[in-house]
């Protein structure tokens, strides 16, 4: 007889296989309702997410322009930079990455975990700026996960500290924050663009998906410095406060016919590469910015509002005996009593007496005119960041003991570039030019505000301080070049009143004479030792920079380099007038 549990058998078979397969259909259908659930119910959601990690918009980096100077030499270049950054939540997992990553930032490896730890909340966190790319592909190549690399451009200034003053400087992010990078942001800028990428999980690209906003490359900008001119402005007015033991100074070099600033140095110096270096006492351009009592060297501008009043021409003489006389309560001296002289004899032996003595014999208006004219006052039109218009009251505050200290440079304060520009407009025979630190390609024709003939006769006049006879200029000369200028010496204003030891050294002046190409002010501040005038120690910078500039632009001489020391031809007594003085 068979036992129960053999005919069981088959029944617990099937019983089990039936169970089996409704497992299997039940596992079947719930994969299947999970795939139609993720590809229609969760497929946006999904594909969202997918992209979030494998899928990014990248930044493509435009450089900044070029700045050149005229001849095309490149005075700023933007230089490709990698900056390392991460994504603090990605890094966060990888705890045991950061020492290596600390080291190869050459960072503290606490000081790191701070930043990482206290920043979970971001995507984005910056480890380090404007790493040469070569430091940057190793830190890559350590696939740390949540580092990444992006491309950035770095300001570069071949020239460094020659330079450094006009250009100015930008900051971390390449905008413009000083001179002429910042008076020409719009313009050198560049505007980032984007484009779509997929990555691996080292950040790596792996494919470029679409472009989204092409990048746009700042425009260049071709300035009008000469970096030859530069160069030997910037090498003779370091040497010369050096020697001289000065505490600053300033040079300006402009051209007559365009208006075009040429050189334009200043001392103490920067590199605007050392980022250390970047404190106002040393990047700011004095020779736009700082204000000076420019002394005797303001003094051609008060002959040129005499020859305009139809008063003076270059045969007036001025009777200065018996070498000093009063205004009001204060005394006007003279060094030695010239007595009766011409006004270039008043110019080349740099009198008070007989410069006040004109002075008050005008109209205050007369010399307000003449000065606002000639751009003291205000600001010129060169556009440079933080210019300052210099100190010129109006004349219906002067008194005469006002104007006759102002006749030799107290009570009106200048900048460099406005007193080098004023010496342009005579050069230009009376024609004002705007100010221009770009390339000017054609002339403008400028705007006339003194007669031609009477800066000619200027001109000649400024000649005498150079060439005649105990003349206060003679160290201005330039072998082969006329030479017109003046020199100027001042005290420094202190509280209360005036440093009877502590100088302004001034130099201004034209050259060629006979038809004027370049206009240059040299200004040393606090020069030291006995020599502490204008004539002794500023004239000479003049010569070498404009007689070194003259030959690099191949100007002709108008004169004769052996040729003996001449005056102009003075006048017979015949023909001399003499000025009514009030």
């Amino acid at each position: 007889m068979k036992s129960r549990s053999s005919f069981d058998a088959p029944g617990s078979f099937r019983w089990r296989a039936y169970v089996l397969i409704g497992l299997l259909i039940c596992s079947a259908s719930a994969l299947v309702y999970r795939a139609v659930n993720l590809q229609l119910v969760d497929h946006s959601f999904l594909a969202k997410e997918g992209d979030a990690r494998f899928s990014r918009v990248a930044e493509i980096s435009a450089h900044r322009g070029t700045i050149t100077d005229r001849y095309g030499e490149p005075l700023a270049v933007s230089t490709p930079v990698d900056s390392i950054w991460a994504n603090p939540k990605e890094l966060a997992l990888a705890p045991d990455q950061l020492p290596r990553l600390a080291s190869a930032l050459k960072q503290d490896r606490q000081e790191l975990t701070r930043r990482i730890t206290s920043n979970l909340d971001r995507d984005f966190l910056y480890l380090a700026r404007h790493r040469q790319p070569s430091e940057a592909e190793q830190i890559k190549a350590l696939g740390i996960p949540g580092v990444y690399l992006s491309r950035e451009y770095r300001r570069f200034y071949p020239s460094g500290e020659v330079a450094g003053h006009i250009l100015g400087f930008t900051n971390v992010d390449d905008a413009g924050q000083e001179g002429l990078e910042l008076a020409f942001d719009h313009w050198l800028a560049g505007e980032n663009g984007a484009k779509r990428v997929i990555q691996d999980r080292y950040g790596r690209i792996v494919q470029n998906v679409e472009s989204i906003r092409p990048a746009r490359p700042g425009r260049d900008l071709v300035l009008s410095i000469d970096l030859r001119i530069q160069y030997l402005a910037y090498r003779e007015l370091k040497g010369a406060i050096r020697d001289r033991g000065a505490s600053a100074g300033s040079v300006v070099v402009l051209d007559i016919a365009t208006g075009e600033v040429l050189a334009m140095v200043n001392q103490p110096a920067y590199n605007p590469n050392d980022r250390d270096q970047m404190i106002a006492a040393t990047y700011r351009n004095r020779a736009a910015t700082d204000i000076f009592e420019p002394g005797s060297s303001i003094k051609p501008f008060f002959v040129a509002a005499g020859i305009a009043s139809g008063k003076y021409d270059d045969r007036s003489i001025i009777d200065t005996s018996p070498g000093y006389f009063k205004v009001g309560v204060k005394p006007i001296e003279d060094e030695h009593n010239l007595g009766a002289v011409n006004i270039a004899t008043v110019l080349a032996k740099s009198s008070n007496v007989g410069m006040a003595r004109l002075a008050l014999s005008l109209a205050p208006e007369q010399i307000w005119t003449t000065l606002t004219h000639l751009g003291f006052g205000q600001v010129t039109t060169s556009g440079y960041p933080g210019e300052s218009a210099g100190l010129l009251a109006n004349y219906s505050q002067w008194r005469p003991i006002g104007i006759a200290t102002m006749s030799h440079g107290y009570g009106l304060s200048v900048t460099p570039l406005q007193l080098a520009h004023a010496y342009a407009t005579i050069g230009a025979h009376g024609l004002v030019r705007p100010v221009s630190f770009l390339r000017v390609d054609t002339p403008p024709v400028g705007q006339r505000v003194l007669d031609d003939h009477a800066c000619r006769e200027l001109i000649g006049m400024l000649e005498s301080v150079v060439v005649a006879e105990g003349a206060t200029g003679k160290r201005a000369a330039i072998p082969g070049y006329r030479v017109s200028g003046k020199t100027g010496t001042a005290w420094k204003a202190t509280a209360g009143g005036y440093s009877t030891d502590r100088f302004m050294a001034v130099f201004g002046g034209v050259a060629p004479a006979t038809n004027p190409r370049l206009a240059a002010v040299v200004v040393i501040d606090e020069p030291q030792g006995t020599e502490h005038q204008g004539g002794t120690v500023s004239a000479p910078v003049f010569s070498q920079i404009v007689g070194g500039a003259l030959r690099l632009l191949a100007v002709a001489p108008d004169k004769s380099v052996n040729a003996p020391e001449e005056l102009p031809s003075t006048p017979t007594p015949s023909t001399v007038r003499t000025a009514a003085l009030q």
